[in-house]
């Protein structure tokens, strides 16, 4: 019998998933290296984008910082911030002015209340404490049930139900994702940001990050189906 963690089985589940989510990265850095080397006609700045965007929309108490790194770029709804990466903060390319609209447009979800946002910050906790310790409880199960534990199963599916947090988050991040990418096309092309030539490019980059969050879905879900499926072989051993 192989060992339940090291069994080959799990590329039937993962390998998929892996490659999907490979091919995902590669359009996001395609996208990204094409069109951060075009300019907007505009020529305004993601941060000026996305301060004209807080602005319009009566959020000027929205902080807009330069973070560090790259791809850092994300909206903190605790301190109600708006964090850009050097590349996008600074630059009026098609990619930095899409990016940056998309983060704004989490700063919008956020002040309309959008319930899938709230949802998913809810659930943030959770995510951070399962991700972690879910594996190592359900690993922890599998042991004692193969040492003849009549608790391991119990303590296997307890860390099964921990880790589909991740799957949890990973499906209502999609709609969040979404939408935030929605809003940016919307308001880019209305407010006169970007022309048609550039909203296709904005719309390729941003469609290529939302596969990303798709690939994360998938993921989760493939090492929690491992995990059922893991857990159903130990049942009929037990029966």
């Amino acid at each position: 019998m192989f060992f339940p963690f090291y069994n080959p089985t799990y590329l039937l589940f993962a390998l998929p998933a892996l490659l999907f989510g490979l091919w995902a990265q590669w359009r996001v850095q395609a996208a990204l290296k094409k069109y951060s080397q075009v300019f907007t006609g505009r020529g305004a700045t993601g941060a000026a984008v996305a301060q004209a965007i807080l602005n319009a929309y009566g959020l000027p108490n929205v902080r807009i910082e330069r973070a560090q790194g790259f791809l850092g770029d994300h909206y903190d709804p605790l301190s109600r911030t708006l964090r850009l990466s050097p590349d996008v903060y600074d630059t009026p390319s098609v990619a930095a002015v899409g990016i940056a609209a998309h983060e704004a447009g989490h700063a919008l979800q956020h002040a309309e209340g959008y319930w899938p946002l709230q949802a998913r910050s809810a659930i943030v906790p959770v995510v951070q404490f399962g991700s972690w310790l879910g594996p190592l409880v359900f690993m922890g199960g599998m042991l004692l049930a193969y040492a003849g534990s009549s608790l391991g199963f119990n303590v296997a599916v307890l860390g099964v139900l921990m880790f589909a947090a991740i799957a949890v988050f990973s499906l209502v991040t999609l709609p969040v994702e979404f939408d935030a990418s929605r809003r940016a096309k919307e308001v880019l092309a209305t407010a006169g940001f970007v022309n048609a030539e550039e909203g296709s490019g904005v719309a390729q980059v941003l469609d290529a990050a939302a596969l990303t969050y798709v690939a994360a879905l998938v993921q989760a879900v493939s090492t929690l189906l491992y995990y059922v499926f893991l857990l159903s072989g130990l049942r009929r051993n037990n029966d």
